[in-house]
């Protein structure tokens, strides 16, 4: 059995907080956010981060071994509260939940803390608007292997709900950085590493840039692309073949297309 508050009340003030934690300002007030799921709390516990708070109710579950991962994490000082099949359904993100949401407390990085790998590789998204974009370009990040993820003047926010959800738990194991563009192309510049800028108004292809050694991938913003300033300071520019009437990708898809060709380039290069 485990030893766990029980909260059967929809009203209940804890329940009313979690609806709240949804929206930024909330989250950002008490230093915390929603994780939601089996699969992104196993990952948070496997990088260490362990929930504050571990909301569950067995009515939900989905019969992947909900209650040893919740021993677990109540042995590693998460407080456990059990909900009732109608207290749980309001506070759950997803549309069909899975019985278990952890609230964690939120970090930060900053450039200095990065850990760079030889050569380093790195994706800057500049005023990222959409958080399901975001979300699913930590994902990309992961799989390509790249040592961090960079927001520039972020337009959404790390820790809301579709963020986390849409990188399936990467966000615990990603370095991400946000901060301002105008320090990004300082500290690329005094670490010696290349940017190379996305857009469609150049006639060099991404499989025509050099991106074996150092060098940082830069993604614009869903609507506007990337901005001037980056523009101008970038190293290379680059543009992905496209051959129908579209004359750019989702940035997702568009991160995911360049990462690959850098990860192709340098592992030729090995």
């Amino acid at each position: 059995m485990l030893d766990a508050e029980e909260i059967s009340s929809p009203q209940n003030p804890r329940i009313k907080n979690l609806v709240k934690l949804r929206n930024r300002r909330p989250r950002d007030k008490q230093g915390v956010f929603i994780a939601e799921g089996y699969r992104a709390i196993c990952r948070a516990l496997e990088k260490d981060v362990i929930p504050r708070d571990l909301y569950f109710s067995p009515e939900w579950f989905l019969g992947e071994n909900e209650e040893a991962l919740l021993k677990e994490a109540q042995a590693r000082g998460a407080n456990l509260f059990e909900l009732s099949k109608i207290a749980f359904e309001k506070v759950a993100y997803r549309d069909r939940p899975e019985g278990i949401l952890g609230v964690i407390e939120q970090w930060s990085h900053s450039l200095q803390d990065l850990p760079l790998s030889k050569p380093p590789f790195l994706l800057i998204a500049e005023s990222i608007e959409k958080p399901g974009n975001l979300g699913t370009i930590l994902r990309s990040a992961d799989a390509a292997g790249v040592d961090a993820v960079v927001c520039c003047d972020p337009v959404t926010d790390l820790f809301n709900p579709n963020v986390v959800r849409s990188s399936t738990g990467v966000l615990f194991s990603m370095p991400t950085v946000m901060t301002t563009s105008q320090e990004v192309i300082e500290w690329l510049r005094q670490n010696g590493i290349a940017s190379v800028a996305t857009t469609p108004h150049t006639d060099t292809f991404h499989t025509d840039v050099d991106m074996t050694g150092p060098v940082a991938i830069i993604m614009g913003s869903e609507q506007f692309g990337l901005s001037e300033i980056w523009l101008d300071a970038c190293d290379q520019k680059a543009r992905i073949p496209m051959a129908g009437q579209a004359d750019s990708l989702n940035v997702a898809m568009a991160a995911l297309v360049t990462l690959f060709e850098a990860v192709r380039q340098r592992n030729a290069a090995r």
